[in-house]
C-alpha cells in the first residue's frame, strides 16, 4: 500500500494470481475447488458456480456478477475495459481520471467514496461482488470484512496483483501476471471472449514497443518529500521500467516500493528521474521539490530537466501498464529533442 496517501492502515503489495478453475493458467499454483475436466475447467457446462482462491481467501461466485462495486482505478478500468461498465452500480477510491480511451458510466463519473469506502455505504448499494484493488479495501474499518461479506451473500475479489501472503505475491510481477488477472476476471464475469481480445491487444502492443536502448539509469519516485517513496526490485515500476529500457537504481531492493532517504537518491544521481503524476502529490510539485534543494538539484537528472511522467492509476498492476511503458519510451525519446 501506498504510504504516503491518507488512506486505512495496511501495507501495499504486489502479489501472485490465483487460478480460477476455468483459466489453464500452468503459471498459477491455487485452482478453483469443485469437479474439474482434466483440463481444469469447471465440469459445469456453464462454468459456474466458481470458487477460488483469492489472496488466501475461498471466494465463490455463483453466477456472473451483475452489481459490483469496484475499489480502486485499477479495477474499475479493468471492467471498463473488458466492457463490463454497465455492470458497476458503484466505484471508489479512483485515483485519477479514467483515460479517454476507456468509455466511462454514470457510477464511475461520480464515485460514492472518495477513499476506501464503508462497509454501510457500499452495501447500500446492493453489490452481489465487491472487486477491490488491495486487501485494506476489505476490512471491518473499510468496505467490510471479507467473511461478513460473505455471509450477507457478497463475494468479494482483490486483485491478485495486491495480495500479501507469501505464496501468493509475484516475485517479481511480470506482464504474464497482469494479463492472468484479465483473464480470471474475463472467467469470474463469463466475459473470456472479451478478456482473451484485451490481452492479445496488449500483448501485441507490448511487442510493438521498443524499448530505450541507451543503457539510462532511473529512479522511480512515488510519492514522500521528507522522505522519498520509490520503486524497488519487484513490483509494477520495476516491470515498466524494466520493459522501457530503463536500469532501476533501486532495483536490488527487494520489495515492490520502498523508502529511500534524500542522500541515498543524490548518491545514485540517476540518468533520468520517473515521478508519478497523483492529485495529492503532482509531479510539478515534486520538480519543485527537486530544483530548490541545494542538495537535490544538483542531480544529474534535475540540471538537465531529464524527468518522465506516469499517472498514478498508471502506476498499479493493470490495464494501463502497457501503455505506461510506452509512454516513457516515447518521453526518453523527447528528452534529447
Amino acid at each position: 500500500m501506498h504510504p504516503h496517501r491518507v488512506r486505512p492502515a495496511g501495507a501495499f503489495a504486489l502479489p501472485a494470481i490465483a487460478a480460477v478453475a476455468a483459466l489453464s493458467l500452468a503459471a498459477c499454483s491455487a485452482s478453483a475447488s469443485g469437479e474439474t475436466s482434466a483440463e481444469g475447467a469447471p465440469s459445469s457446462s456453464d462454468g459456474f458456480p466458481i470458487t477460488l482462491d483469492n489472496c488466501g481467501f475461498e471466494t465463490e461466485v455463483e453466477a456472473p456478477p451483475e452489481r459490483v462495486v469496484t475499489v480502486k482505478s485499477s479495477t474499475t478500468e479493468m471492467l471498463l475495459a473488458l466492457g463490463l461498465g454497465d455492470r458497476i452500480v458503484g466505484s471508489a477510491f479512483l485515483d485519477g481520471p479514467v483515460p479517454d480511451s476507456l468509455e466511462t458510466v454514470p457510477a464511475v463519473e461520480e464515485p460514492f467514496a472518495s477513499d476506501a469506502p464503508g462497509s454501510e455505504a457500499t452495501l447500500a448499494l446492493e453489490p452481489d461482488l465487491v472487486y477491490a484493488g488491495w486487501e485494506s479495501n476489505l476490512t471491518a474499518e473499510t468496505a467490510g470484512d471479507r467473511g461478513t461479506l460473505a455471509q450477507l451473500g457478497v463475494a468479494t475479489y482483490v486483485s491478485p496483483a495486491a495480495c500479501k501472503e507469501d505464496g501468493y505475491m509475484p516475485d517479481p510481477l511480470t506482464f504474464d501476471t497482469v494479463f492472468a488477472e484479465i483473464e480470471e476476471v474475463g472467467a469470474l464475469f463469463d466475459a473470456e471472449d472479451a478478456a482473451t481480445r484485451l490481452v492479445a491487444e496488449q500483448r501485441a502492443a507490448l511487442d510493438a514497443i521498443e524499448p530505450d536502448d541507451r543503457g539510462l539509469t532511473a529512479l522511480w519516485w512515488s510519492s514522500g518529500d521528507d522522505t522519498p517513496y520509490v520503486g524497488a526490485g519487484i513490483g509494477a515500476p520495476q516491470m515498466i521500467m524494466a520493459a522501457a529500457g530503463l536500469t532501476n537504481v533501486s532495483a536490488d531492493v527487494h520489495d515492490t516500493w520502498t523508502s529511500l532517504g534524500w542522500e541515498n537518491v543524490v548518491e545514485a544521481d540517476p540518468d533520468v528521474l520517473v515521478l508519478v503524476d497523483a492529485a495529492w502529490n503532482p509531479a510539478d510539485a515534486k520538480i519543485e521539490t527537486l530544483e530548490s534543494n541545494p542538495a537535490t538539484r544538483e542531480m544529474t537528472a534535475v540540471r538537465e530537466g531529464r524527468y518522465v511522467v506516469v499517472p498514478f492509476p498508471a502506476t498499479e498492476a493493470g490495464v494501463r501498464n502497457v501503455d505506461a511503458v510506452a509512454s516513457v519510451v516515447d518521453q526518453l525519446a523527447d528528452l534529447d529533442r
